[in-house]
């Protein structure tokens, strides 16, 4: 692990710690890094009306955007409700995520033993949706 993935996986799981979750009790942090060196961080808002909460991934991402940046160079992301455990986006974070990815991106899940797994977009989204020509791969 680099000296950035340390400090993406610190900020994943400090931010982790704020993370809204009364209803589920699962708490979701993600960093990531933008293609320009920016760091952003989010953590999971749940909502009483349940299709309205939001995902950490989906919050770091709008974090990123709104500094101006457009491209995601590597995104940690760690959850689980008291302890962590395995922590896979949900299929409409997989989306988002393409969205700012690119074939150099890197995903880093942190498994149940602490170790990180790193991830390409296309693992985790094969064919994914694209306005620009259909499918991917």
């Amino acid at each position: 692990m680099n000296k950035h993935d340390e400090l993406l996986l610190q900020n994943a799981l400090e931010v982790r710690n704020s993370a809204y979750a009364p209803y589920s009790s699962y708490s979701v942090g993600c960093a990531l890094l933008d293609d320009q060196g920016g760091v952003h961080v989010a953590c999971n808002v749940e909502n009483a009306a349940f299709p309205l909460g939001s995902c950490a991934e989906a919050n770091a991402i709008g974090a990123m955007v709104a500094s101006g940046a457009t491209r995601i160079d590597t995104l940690v992301i760690v959850g689980g409700f008291s302890e962590l455990e395995n922590c896979p986006p949900c299929g409409g974070c997989r989306q988002r995520i393409q969205e700012f990815a690119d074939a150099d991106t890197r995903i880093l899940l942190q498994k149940d033993s602490g170790e990180l797994e790193t991830y390409k977009i296309e693992e985790l989204l094969p064919r994914s949706f694209k306005l620009d020509g259909g499918f991917s791969g």
